[in-house]
């Protein structure tokens, strides 16, 4: 067996490489490994300095995140580090790719830092629910300052090379081979005079009175509800409290507490769960993808030129056609400002800016876009226009083309069914606004072919989105189940609460909004358009809220007119209370013969959370989704599931199944067949078993 870590001598410099493919994760033979040979360095007289240096594409990804819940095996990465801090040789650390979280903390341990011009460091600990374990709280603001480093630990985000040399992190930067220039380094410090300097030794400056009572006041809306942040914080305050080793204990503690708590666990799913999404079992790896070096995008409304933006963005040129030039040039208008939207707020360059709008043309014949590698057709939600769409697009583009239909609930099979290249038709259900939200739901036809899949997938990866694989159903997977979700809702007007009410308790429970303020800026006319195409299948004994159909009726959409579940002042996007519609909400419940009654929290938190994971498990059961876990992506990265909750799935098992269960049971009994649990729920849960099991 190879070994984990690498040793050999050049020059007088003992050289470390870890080599532990993909990433040189700190396992506990890496962790030992380095260990080992540091102390084998110093003991060697003929070494005058040590090297630390990673194999592969990078110096090293982080710890192994899998060994997390399992017995602690020495030595700890704490441990490590306080053996290369200790050397009393220079220890110098030469970094490549990525250097994240424990990949991090290690060259922080060591006394000097090089990079290569491709380095990025980051500690990203926060987004998996914890805080830096073996003393990135303590080193890195004796390193950088108190406020560089509370910038860098609470947004997780990699820092680049040329970023972390002119704020301290790195001491060079260079180009050429890697290794040699770190060898050269290390001897040049090696002939100083004196042990080398300890990042632990180093003094703290004290921050602005105030900053760190300031800070927790900027984090405390996107922290709502999360421990790991406010750790993160408290941590990195005491470095201008307490000696070094008090400061280390403190972290550690506090670190282990976020590792064992029920928030991390969730987020780490989260983590893995959106890896494991991107394999399908009858997709191999292998399966060849098509190359996509032209786009074509049909509709220059909202969702359109959100697509066309995502696409310019990973530098793919895209045309977008609209038929009405009007249409096109206010929509290519509301691109450019969006462009510059993002250069305001600092998320885009002038240059960048300029790079995505020149990749970007508006066209108004169907035959420029007949070269197109793919087409994503998104114009608004009608069945007969989207077929007409794709007869068309089926004679004019070119063979092999691939044919995308941005539909977020009609059914793939029959729009595939208008050409002569199903296996070539597949749904793209991009989640609005397509620039920004992250999840793609990949929706495959009956006849859609292995490489058109592993075609679209990885284009979703080059945009930069998470894809999900689904099956086609009304709604699929993400829209099915919030279907259910919010008719729960809409049913607990009815009986006795108000909109304000429910939005609190999904708001309490960790959602950014609860349903009926997001139906308010998602526009209520978008959800009417669909009840009313639904109508004509409804069965005639299902029961239905007309609620919001009132509300439609009214002309009240939502904060585009100012007006829908709640009122909105000119300029403003604070939902306030209206009575106009809560005189609507109680003459429909006298209406329909509804004693209305005070409802508690715990009620709603059941009906709207316990129905979404029954339909959630029916999905399963139908083979709509190939696992729990990718419901759980779906929810977190399209409809604001609470990250630390781990999704839907995850949450129904952390609650257990058998509590969900019993719980629909009592709800069924009451109010009838929508609560019956699903056969595979009811399996799982008298089995003691959960979604994980699966």
């Amino acid at each position: 067996m190879r070994d984990l870590v690498e040793y050999a001598t050049r020059d007088g410099v003992g050289v470390i490489t870890l080599n532990n493919p993909p990433v040189n994760a700190l396992g506990a033979g890496v962790r030992q490994g380095v260990a080992d040979l540091v102390e084998r360095a110093r003991a060697d007289g003929g070494v005058q300095a040590i090297v630390l240096t990673g194999a592969g594409r990078c110096f090293c990804g982080g710890a192994d995140i899998r060994e997390f819940g399992q017995p602690p095996i020495p030595p700890s990465l704490p441990e490590v580090i306080d053996i290369i801090e200790s050397c009393p040789k220079p220890v110098v650390a030469a970094l490549h790719g990525v250097a994240y979280g424990g990949g991090f903390e290690l060259p922080l341990g060591c006394h000097f830092r090089i990079a290569a011009p491709s380095a990025r460091v980051a500690l990203p600990e926060v987004t998996l629910g914890l805080i830096p374990g073996a003393g990135g709280t303590q080193r890195l603001p004796r390193l950088i300052g108190v406020e560089a480093a509370v910038g860098v630990i609470l947004s997780g985000k990699p820092v680049a090379a040329t970023s972390a040399l002119s704020m301290g992190i790195v001491d060079e930067i260079v180009d050429g081979d890697l290794v040699d220039a770190a060898i050269a380094f290390a001897l040049a410090c090696a002939d100083k005079e004196g042990p080398p300097t300890r990042v632990r030794d180093l003094e703290v400056a004290e921050p602005e009175p105030g900053f760190f009572e300031d800070g927790r006041k900027k984090i405390a809306r996107r922290a709502r509800g999360l421990i790991a942040p406010w750790h993160c914080i408290e941590s990195i305050e005491n470095t201008t409290k307490l000696p070094f080793d008090e400061g280390l204990k403190k972290e550690r503690a506090l670190f282990l507490e976020c590792r064992e708590s029920e928030q991390s666990k969730g987020q780490r799913h989260i983590f893995f769960a959106e890896r494991e999404a991107a394999k399908i079992p009858d997709v191999p790896r292998d399966t060849p993808a098509l190359a996509i070096q032209s786009v074509a995008v049909i509709g220059c409304g909202t969702m359109g030129a959100g697509i066309a933006m995502c696409v310019a963005d990973a530098g793919i040129p895209v045309r977008i056609l609209e038929t009405d030039a009007d249409v096109l040039e206010k929509g290519l208008a509301r691109i450019t400002k969006s462009c510059e939207g993002s250069v305001k707020r600092g998320r885009l360059s002038e240059a960048d800016k300029d790079a995505c709008l020149g990749l970007i043309q508006g066209v108004t014949d169907i035959a420029d876009i007949k070269d197109a590698d793919i087409v994503i057709e998104a114009v608004f939600e009608d069945l007969d226009l989207k077929k007409e769409i794709f007869a068309k697009l089926d004679t004019v583009c070119r063979p092999g083309a691939i044919l995308a239909t941005n539909t977020s609930t009609l059914d793939v099979n029959e729009i595939a069914a208008v050409t002569n290249r199903a296996e070539q038709v597949i749904g793209t259900h991009f989640f609005s606004p397509a620039d920004i939200m992250r999840l793609v739901e990949i929706v495959r036809g009956a006849e859609t072919s292995a490489q058109t899949i592993a075609t679209v997938m990885a284009m979703a990866r080059r945009l930069k989105k998470v894809g999900v694989l689904v099956g086609t159903c009304d709604g699929f997977v993400g829209n099915r189940m919030y279907h259910h979700y919010t008719r729960q809702a809409h049913f607990l007007l009815e009986e006795g609460a108000l909109p304000s009410q429910v939005d609190k308790v999904i708001y309490d429970f960790g959602f950014a909004m609860g349903p009926f303020a997001v139906g308010d800026v998602a526009g209520l006319d978008v959800s009417w358009r669909i009840r009313q195409r639904r109508a004509e299948t409804r069965p005639a004994d299902e029961r239905y809220s007309p609620i919001a159909d009132r509300l439609c009726e009214m002309g009240r959409f939502g904060q585009k007119t100012r007006a829908g579940w709640y009122a909105y002042e000119d300029g403003s996007r604070a939902p306030i209370a209206d009575a106009v519609v809560e005189d609507v909400i109680l003459g429909v419940s006298k209406e329909l013969g509804f004693d209305r009654r005070a409802i508690d929290n715990d009620e709603i938190q059941e009906r709207c959370l316990y129905t979404l994971i029954n339909e959630g498990a029916k999905i399963l059961d139908e083979g709509l989704a190939l696992r729990s876990s990718d419901i759980d992506v779906i929810w977190i990265y399209g409809y604001g599931f609470p990250a630390h909750r781990g999704g839907p799935m995850f949450y129904a098992d952390q609650v257990g199944l058998k509590t969900v269960y019993e719980a629909l049971c009592r709800l069924a009994e009451v109010h009838g067949d929508l609560f019956v649990p699903s056969p595979l729920l009811e399996r799982l849960a008298l089995e003691a078993k959960g979604f994980k099991d699966l």
